[in-house]
């Protein structure tokens, strides 16, 4: 059989433990790259990645490396391939475009590109030709660029391998099954298994951890609950091969069975997540292998016969379903107890996004794993749970309150009379403007790296994490200092002002709750009552910067219908409906803001039969559209800069997606509407294809306000436009 190049792709941090499984699987690695391995070897060993790996989201059959330092060099490369021996004239298909370079900056155009050179390959002399097909194409070409060449290969995969077929539903913070797979073998779950060790999860979630660990043990094929695979309708296919290694992982499941299982049980304090993973169970068909329970930990204890060895693995909750940093270090240190009192001579694995709690554990770690849980960097701790790995645990809490202290006069004097300055100046603007909240200091001097925000007669102050050029004590004996000057300079007490520090956030993590206070009250804008909340956010429900951009809503949307994409608190919304929209949608993916943007529409008296807010992915939105009779002559589309949430079906990243969002939200704009486009990317670039197909114009500056001055590159913003 003859040797194919394969690239095969995985999670970010997995790949050396990939190119080990794939020698399984009778491959030969020969190069990683981040999240991916290269490797070569026959169709069958290609299969076999199909049906057997653990660790893999793709398998790629490299088809050629084409050059595509242009767009036309790029459409003659695809062109050349031999497209007739792997899609039909009356096939159809789709292209996944991954990267960009100098002349090909836009996703969406780079899959034109291959789309085309593709079809003029196969085209007949009567005009037949392959169609594409984006939601169940014969076959998925694979396009990744990177500079100046684009790898072009045939997915054999399908959907991602780490859809296993028995999870259709999940907890509130699910991990990958590939992930799940990677860290069972991390802790060694295999060897453990073979050694008639058990398996334990005391948070078990959605029971992923279990069903892959019970999978692993009877040695069940990932791949055999699938419905199907994306090499089936390809034309290279060979069936009979296929069929072979199917009866084979058939014979492997049955030989499985015959051997001793080792127990394998999961619990959850929450009754409805508990319920989903006995359903997950099921599906996978371990009714009887896989245990779980609804149990809390302070409740866990072991009964009935256990192995005297084996692994316990869990992923505790972190983020919103345990902001509070006392109550996670309290979890910590009751699952340290519990491992230690019930499971010695067993393995203990915590997965983390927060690592530092591993010390509440009362176990010394061994062995540290740094992985990723999507975009979110996370570890793997591992421990021994013995009484030479004990020590005392540490409790991890809040760091310890900054006290309002003056250590230099001189420069503090120099902080309060910059912000006395700027009060006067700012303040009487802000109150002939009818504007309630606006920044009144944004680090003007490098000393004191602050944002301080006035709303109404409230101090918002967010500290700019220092750069690593700044000595950690330094940093916050400055921060100390201008607590204690703030108050008296804005001539407000201090029990008014809250303080936070501002970095730079991933994933969803600008979204989460940092406490629990529920101190709301309502500010005004233009005429406008919108409901914020200082304390519990990272931010606080209203981008002040965006002020502009509202106010000029307000101005235009009389007798217009307007969408609000990525809404947030819908402030945007509300401005429109003040100013005279006569229908609008809103859309948001968190429950929280679509809930705080209904109130702030019902504040300022706006009908919910016209003015609907509702929870969805905004990108699916987008690619089911256009929907009938559903046109908008004003659209606003504010999105992040990135997002992963687990409600996603995909990865958002404003650089590369944006192109494409733009012209489906044109779809639904009438032909003398307006798209307002914005974003805080600080290093973003318009896709310049969207010139060529509708009227752009950058209106940054106009959209930047008197007390945003100082940071003009806030954010960007564009109007666009049908032409003519």
């Amino acid at each position: 059989m003859a040797e194919l190049n394969f690239f095969v792709t995985c999670p970010k941090g997995i790949e050396y433990l990939l190119a080990d499984e794939l020698k399984e699987f009778g491959m030969e690695p020969f190069r990683n790259a981040p999240a991916g391995v290269w490797a070569s070897g026959t169709l069958e060993a290609g299969y076999r990645a199909c049906l057997w790996s653990r660790l893999a989201n793709r398998v790629i059959l490299h088809l050629a490396d084409v050059s595509a330092t242009t767009g036309d060099e790029l459409y003659q490369g695809v062109q050349d391939i031999n497209w007739q021996d792997h899609l039909a004239v009356s096939g159809t298909f789709k292209v996944s475009f991954s990267g960009q370079n100098e002349a090909i900056r836009n996703t969406q155009f780079g899959a034109q590109r291959v789309k085309d050179g593709i079809v003029d390959r196969l085209r007949t002399g009567d005009g037949r030709r392959p169609s594409v097909n984006p939601k169940d194409p014969d076959v998925t070409i694979s396009a990744r660029l990177h500079r100046g060449t684009l790898a072009v290969g045939i997915d054999l995969s399908g959907d991602s391998l780490h859809k296993r077929g028995y999870r259709t539903e999940q907890g509130a913070a699910p991990l990958k099954e590939n992930l799940a797979a990677a860290l069972l073998i991390r802790a060694g779950w295999p060897e453990l298994a073979a050694q008639g060790g058990d398996f334990i999860d005391p948070m078990c979630g959605s029971g992923t951890l279990l069903i892959e660990a019970a999978m692993m043990a009877l040695d069940l094929a990932p791949g055999r609950k699938r419905e199907g695979f994306g090499f089936q309708r390809w034309l290279g296919h060979q069936p009979d091969l296929w069929l072979a290694l199917r009866q084979e992982a058939e014979r492997r499941a049955h030989e499985g069975r015959q051997g001793q299982c080792p127990r394998i049980a999961g619990y959850d304090q929450d009754h409805n997540v508990i319920a989903t993973a006995a359903r997950n169970v099921q599906r996978a068909g371990l009714e009887g292998v896989v245990h779980v329970e609804c149990r809390e930990l302070d409740r866990f204890a072991l009964e009935g016969d256990w192995a005297v060895q084996g692994l316990v693995l869990t992923n505790p909750p972190y983020g919103e379903r345990l902001s509070d940093r006392k109550q996670l270090g309290t979890l910590y240190h009751r699952l340290g107890e519990v491992v230690r009192e019930n499971l010695t001579g067993w393995r203990l694995g915590v997965f983390t996004g927060v690592p530092e709690f591993g010390k509440s554990l009362g176990l010394r770690s061994y062995k540290q794993y740094r992985l990723f849980n999507g975009k979110l960097p996370a570890q793997l701790l591992l421990f021994n749970v013995d009484k030479d790995s004990e020590v005392a645990p540490k409790e991890i809490g809040e760091p310890s309150e900054v006290m309002p202290r003056i250590a230099n006069p001189e420069r503090a004097a120099m902080l309060a009379n910059r912000l006395k300055k700027n009060m006067k100046t700012l303040g009487q603007w802000a109150r002939k403007q009818g504007i309630g909240c606006y920044r009144v200091y944004d680090a003007d001097m490098p000393e004191y790296a602050l944002a301080i925000d006035i709303y109404e007669g409230r101090i918002h102050v967010q500290e700019y994490a220092a750069p690593k050029t700044v000595d950690a004590r330094s940093a916050r004996e400055r921060l100390a200092e201008a607590l204690a000057v703030i108050p008296d300079a804005l001539q407000m007490d201090r029990a008014v002002m809250v303080c936070k520090q501002r970095q730079r956030q991933t994933g969803t993590s600008q979204y989460e709750k940092q406490g629990t206070s529920g101190e709301f009250f309502n500010v005004h804008e233009h005429g406008c009552v919108l409901k914020v909340n200082l304390r519990d956010y990272l931010d606080t429900g209203l981008f002040l910067d965006h002020r502009p951009v509202r106010h000029w809503i307000q101005r235009h949307a009389r007798g217009k219908r307007f969408l609000n994409l990525f809404c947030y608190t819908g402030a945007a919304s509300v401005h429109a409906a003040v100013g005279g929209a006569t229908r609008s949608l809103s859309l948001d993916m968190s429950k929280t803001y679509v809930n705080w943007a209904r109130e702030n529409l019902a504040l300022n008296g706006a009908s919910p039969r016209y003015h609907q807010v509702e929870q969805a992915d905004c990108l699916a939105w987008l690619e089911a559209r256009p929907k009938a009779g559903e046109v908008f002559d004003l659209i606003f589309m504010d999105p992040p800069t990135f997002s992963n949430s687990a409600r996603m079906e995909g990865v958002l990243d404003v650089q590369r997606d944006h192109g494409r969002m733009i012209e489906q939200a044109m779809a639904g704009l009438s032909s003398e509407g307006l798209l307002i486009f914005s974003n805080n990317f600080r290093r973003f670039k318009l896709d310049e294809s969207l010139a060529e197909m509708f009227q752009v114009e950058e209106v940054s500056p106009s959209t930047i306000d008197r007390d945003f001055q100082r940071n003009p590159k806030i954010h960007r913003c564009w109007h666009i436009r049908h032409r003519g």
